[in-house]
């Protein structure tokens, strides 16, 4: 019996690790994907992050890059990669964790490569979990390409003709931007066009420098500004919304609310003639196969700072875990180092 099984081999597991590893605990972390890295490798070709080098560093070892620079995902993958072997944490990779269950001594954690017994879990899975599309996407033809942008990798896998993008926040704004540029045909956008847009230098400094000054990143989402800042609509980093926008061959389209084969219906026209939809429409979460968990309305475990409801059982990674830096590379060390002192 193991004294820990972390679930998941990204920023939030490889954080909690580094502690357990200090404290000298027998753990091993788990993750159904076949390589370390492989959430961030999935995403699309073109992906960076939206903080520099000098914020994203891991405790113990810096993010080998120099400063100011913003990392793509192949970069981040292998800062990983090279992380976990530097401190020889022990990995299992191809393993799907299917359920949870409390047993006397500990848990029992139920894998695609069979059960294994711990005295405590860590989730550290992310928020990302069931891409969301609209129910009505079940209703367009099978002429018209649809792909979420889980799986959106760069434009060669659209078919040629008319797109439209639905969803406008980080994602939908960067996959728009991408897709505009290649393409002379028109590229429909269909979400908000009235958001806060913020540049990723102000007055020669990063937006990250002037955030981690003024506090921005450390409110607790219990305190007064916290709940202010989470609760509006946050803003998109470093993309010229507006100019794109802009582009002749970019037309917004208000909201799509429903569709019939090829007819796409959006709060300002019908569309008949696209070729592609990429859905930019966000993510569900999913704990519930992890037995009797208390879940929030929105989905979310109950917690707190990660500590939840379940004794032994324990949460990293998740957005607003404490901070709005909790959802961040650089940030999640202190989440983790909080976490490591209140159950080692």
């Amino acid at each position: 019996m193991k004294d820990f099984i972390i679930i998941g081999a990204a920023q939030a597991g490889l954080s909690m690790a580094y502690h357990l590893k200090k404290n000298d605990k027998d753990f091993l972390i788990i993750d159904k994907e076949n390589e370390i890295g492989a959430s961030w490798l999935n995403r699309w070709n073109s992906l960076k992050l939206f903080t520099p080098t000098e914020f994203n560093h891991l405790e113990g070892m810096p993010f080998p890059a120099p400063k100011g620079h913003y990392p793509d995902k192949y970069e981040v993958a292998n800062y990983f990669k090279a992380y976990a072997a530097k401190f020889e944490f022990p990995v299992q990779l191809s393993t799907l964790a299917e359920s949870i269950e409390k047993s006397d001594d500990g848990f029992v954690v139920k894998t695609s490569k069979g059960d294994l017994k711990c005295k405590e879990v860590i989730i550290a899975t992310g928020p990302f979990h069931i891409p969301y599309t609209p129910k009505f996407h079940n209703n367009i033809s099978e002429d018209i390409f649809q792909i979420h942008s889980n799986y959106y990798k760069n434009p060669d896998q659209l078919q040629d003709g008319e797109t439209l993008v639905v969803g406008g926040g980080d994602s939908g704004f960067q996959i728009l931007d991408e897709i505009s540029k290649n393409t002379e045909n028109t590229t429909y956008f269909s979400g908000n066009t009235d958001i806060r847009t913020l540049p990723q230098e102000i007055l020669g400094k990063t937006l990250w420098w002037w955030f981690t000054v003024t506090g921005f990143l450390s409110f607790s989402k219990d305190s007064w500004i916290g709940k202010k800042i989470s609760n509006s609509k946050q803003p998109i980093i470093g993309t010229d919304v507006q100019d794109i926008l802009n582009r002749d061959n970019v037309k917004t389209v208000g909201y799509t609310v429903d569709a019939n084969q090829n007819a796409v219906k959006t709060t300002k026209k019908t569309l008949n003639n696209i070729k592609n939809i990429v859905w930019a429409t966000g993510y569900k979460p999913n704990f519930k196969w992890i037995n009797n968990i208390e879940l929030t309305k929105d989905g979310y475990p109950k917690h707190h700072r990660g500590v939840s409801t379940t004794k032994g059982l324990y949460f990293i990674g998740l957005p607003w875990l404490h901070t709005r830096g909790s959802a961040t590379l650089g940030g999640i060390k202190k989440d983790a180092k909080y976490l490591a002192q209140k159950i080692v």
